[in-house]
Formats: structure tokens, sequence, C-alpha cells
């Protein structure tokens, strides 16, 4: 598990662009990038699409896998994770959009969608560079405290500290889905590199248990504690209880 520490948030972003267009180049376009959605990515997706912008990469042969959606949200809902890959990066890009997946939220089997979703991975070869964020409860990808560490992708019920904390992207907390479809932590923990990005103070306890806490269930992250290719891109704000 590597550390790198920046000084804010764009640095951070613009870090993690940087090693993603690394590799695709290294990869000759073929990368297959799982990516994660909320505030924490944004910047990222800024600097990817100056970087297809500028002619610095090209996205036509890039394969794409979210890490989750809310259960029972269409695709066209703007807080959708379909509509918010769409507004943030795919759009600006030039990667075809049937090589972009995201969760079907509105499955008329959501169990079923899962293992749809994990034989897509599967058959793309595996993810190669995972994006995460760190939920201050420790949760990956929509896997809150208590997931088994060896879950594939799986229909979960949200807890009230990760409602709260989506809730400025609805009017009303009570807009908020109580449940989401989410790439399993054993699904997440097979990707060949994961590079996981931490901003802000509100998350510095959250980084402190990722690297210096035990490795328990009850806090999801820990399990990269025994990743063998891990990135931690975290700026100062983040990083002020990191000794």
């Amino acid at each position: 598990m590597e550390l790198i520490k920046v000084k804010n948030y764009e640095e951070m972003s613009q870090k993690a662009c940087a090693l993603i267009v690394q590799q695709m180049i290294e990869e000759g376009g073929n990368t297959v990038l799982g990516l994660a959605t909320g505030s924490t990515p944004e910047g990222l997706y800024r600097s990817l699409i100056e970087k297809y912008q500028h002619k610095k990469v090209s996205f036509k042969n890039i394969i794409t896998f979210n890490l989750d959606e809310y259960v029972g949200m269409k695709n066209e809902d703007r807080n959708s994770y379909h509509s918010f890959m769409n507004e943030k990066l795919f759009y600006h890009i030039d990667i075809p959009l049937e090589q972009t997946h995201v969760p079907n939220g509105v499955a008329a089997e959501p169990l079923k969608e899962c293992e749809i979703y994990e034989e897509k991975i599967r058959h793309a070869g595996g993810i190669d560079i995972q994006v995460l964020g760190l939920g201050i409860n420790g949760h990956i990808g929509f896997n809150e405290p208590g997931t088994s560490f060896s879950s594939r992708t799986n229909v979960i019920d949200l807890t009230p500290s990760t409602l709260q904390a989506n809730a400025r992207f609805f009017n009303d907390i009570s807009e908020v889905p109580t449940k989401a479809i989410t790439m399993g932590i054993g699904t997440i923990m097979e990707s060949k590199k994961i590079v996981i990005m931490v901003s802000g103070e509100n998350k510095a306890m959250a980084l402190s248990k990722l690297i210096n806490g035990p490795i328990t269930e009850d806090f999801p992250a820990s399990i990269l504690q025994k990743h063998e290719n891990v990135i931690i891109i975290a700026d100062e704000a983040a990083c002020f209880l990191i000794k």
C-alpha cells in the first residue's frame, strides 16, 4: 500500500488522472477502468476530459465498469449514476457508450442483474485499475460495515450515515434510495490495481483506520491492506492524523 500525499483536492485529482493516463498509454489504450461516482472523483473526470481535449489520450478502446447504482433509479433520472457518468465524463470523451457499464437499477430481477454484471467484468478480462473513494464509515462502493470481504456484486441496504452523506445530491433525504446494487468487496479486490482518493478533514479518521487500523468487516476498506497494488492519494487535510 503506497500513500501519496498531495496539497489539495485539485492536486489529488491531477495525480489520479496522471496514473490512469500512464496506464492507458502503457496498455495501448485497451485498459478496463473501474470508476466511482460522488464528489470525490469529479476533479479526476475533469482532468481526464482535459487530457482528451488536448489529444493526450483516446478512450475509443477503453471499457469501463462503475461500482454501483441505486435500486429503483431509472437511467435518465438526474440523480442516477448513469446520468452522473454521462454528464461528468462519458459525453465529453470519445468512448463508445456501449463500452461503458453501470448496474441496471431498474432491472426486473436485481439479483440476476448482479450475476450479469459479474459476468460482464469476467468477459472483459477483469478490471485493470479501479478508482475508489472512501466513506467516513469505511465503505467502498456501497459495501457498508458488516459486508463480507468475499462478497460479489449484490443488492445492499444503505446505512443512515451513507443516506445522510448522499442527501446533498437530492432535494431531501427522504428522496435518497435506501438500496443499491454495488460491486462486491471480493470483486473489487480482484482488480489488478486500486487507486483510492481521499480528500478533506472529515475523511481523516477513516484514512487513519484504512492505513493503521485492524482488518475487519466492520470497516470494509481495511481489506485493502491485503491488496498487493493499492495507491492512496490523499490531501493534507485528510492526512493530518497520519504519522
